[in-house]
């Protein structure tokens, strides 16, 4: 493969990077290696200026040098990317090619080191999971704050305009697949804005949990310790972390536990699961002609059937958020276990946290748009309650039971059981019940699209 060919879309081995890599851009600033390679300059520079500021080390970085290395991380573009690879592969200058993607982050940073700081000070008493911990959950809570949090907040406010658009809309309701008792359509997008509300409670919980270690080879700062043992090491490491906006994991092995990461997953897994959901009842609403689909001018619906709008947003989003929860629970699995303090199996694990991401990324953004394309088409959903005049049997038997008929479910299954019933034959029966005048009328008046209760009301429960 050529240079041409590695960089062209067309050719990467991943629909992430090919087909969808216009949909996924978002997330590279948080996903990529090079993002990556910039969250552990980060930490590793953010640590020295935090060893500078202990009395007990001779260590010492003037205001000036502590902007020139921030800079380092502020600044990071795509040369310092290559470089850093450049250490680690080939070598550079002095350094022979390390093999080790953190060793060459230090390398990297001694290149940076203002003058008069002592190089032995980069990395000092650190384990490479110190630095790579942190690095990720630095990486981890943006994305999910600034790119997914706001996409699925996107894919709520759609459900909530649907609910309060069509909030009186009535609608066959299907219990088992079997016509059950109406509904409104803006009551059912209602359901799902509001379960999407709280999954979004749950991910940002899970996001303002991450939590970092720095504790050294097997978690007891025994080489902090051994150097400096006057220092109050633990109080240090809980202050760093902190300092970088995490919470502060005291026990570890070598390796951060990462029970936030597993809790974060399954955050996400459970919207995904409502989004899920919400796919295949609006592929069903479309099927049933429940919902018709705005057609996109010069869009192709088959390949062989020119009339069709196949509901294609939803079809995609349910793939892709499949695929999803899939490598979420994956990685929610692996990245909670370890073979005794340590071992490095999750490494390569970790760097798929981005695909899986990018996933629940498309996926979000296919609902979103398969939700701006629907109208609901209300002809037909009065159509199907016409037709469907049974459904009323709840109500007249509730009815029924209140004015004391002890028989009223059987009498209502004797006629609706198994078997097409009118609304004249309701009437037929309203009208030789023993009952008073005044119930005779309630039960006459009542019809399929009327019999909706609060459905419209419900909706009011929905919040900003």
């Amino acid at each position: 493969m050529d240079d041409d060919q590695r960089s062209d879309p067309l050719y990467a081995v991943s629909p992430l990077d090919g087909r969808y890599a216009g949909r996924t851009a978002p997330l590279a600033p948080y996903a990529s290696e090079a993002a990556l390679m910039r969250a552990r300059v980060r930490v590793e520079v953010e640590y020295l200026i935090a060893l500078a500021d202990l009395e007990a080390t001779p260590l010492s970085i003037d205001e000036g040098g502590r902007a020139a290395l921030r800079e380092s991380y502020r600044e990071f573009d795509a040369e310092d990317a290559r470089l850093i690879k450049r250490i680690e592969t080939e070598g550079y200058g002095e350094y022979s090619a390390t093999n080790h993607d953190v060793k060459a982050i230090e390398y990297f940073v001694r290149e940076r080191l203002p003058d008069g700081v002592g190089e032995q000070w980069i990395h000092f008493g650190l384990t490479s999971e110190d630095v790579n911990n942190l690095a990720h959950r630095l990486l981890v809570g943006p994305a999910i704050e600034e790119v997914l949090v706001p996409a699925l907040r996107e894919v709520r406010d759609s459900l909530v305009d649907l609910a309060r658009e069509n909030r009186d809309v009535p609608m066959l309701a299907r219990t088992h697949g079997q016509p059950a008792t109406p509904t409104t359509f803006g009551k059912e997008m209602a359901v799902y804005a509001a379960r999407i509300g709280r999954s979004l409670g749950r991910i940002e919980g899970a996001t303002d949990g991450l939590s970092g270690k720095l504790a050294g080879a097997s978690g007891t700062y025994a080489a902090h310790t051994v150097a400096y043992p006057d220092v109050d090491w633990r109080g240090f490491s809980e202050e760093f972390v902190e300092g970088l906006g995490l919470e502060h994991t005291s026990l570890t092995t070598q390796v951060n536990p990462c029970d936030d990461l597993a809790e974060l997953f399954d955050a996400l897994r459970g919207a995904n699961n409502v989004l899920l959901d919400l796919d295949r009842d609006m592929w069903l609403y479309v099927s049933d002609r429940y919902l018709g689909q705005r057609a996109v001018e010069g869009e192709t619906g088959s390949s062989t059937m020119p009339h069709k709008v196949n509901p294609i947003d939803f079809e995609n989003s349910e793939g892709n958020l499949s695929k999803a929860n899939s490598d979420l629970t994956f990685l929610a699995d692996y990245v909670t276990t370890s073979r005794l303090q340590r071992d490095l199996s999750d490494s390569t694990v970790k760097r798929n946290i981005g695909a899986a991401l990018s996933h629940c990324l498309i996926g979000y953004g296919k609902c979103e748009t398969g939700l701006s394309k629907v109208t609901p088409n209300e002809a037909v959903m009065r159509e199907e309650l016409e037709e469907n005049p049974e459904v009323i049997g709840e109500a007249v038997q509730t009815v029924l039971r209140r004015e004391g008929h002890t028989d009223a479910y059987e009498r209502v299954k004797e006629l609706t059981r198994g078997r097409r019933t009118s609304l004249d034959d309701f009437k037929a029966l309203f009208r030789e019940l023993d009952v008073d005048e005044r119930t005779r009328e309630q039960l006459l008046a009542l019809t399929p699209a009327s019999y909706t209760g609060t459905a419209d009301e419900l909706v009011e429960d929905l919040g900003r």
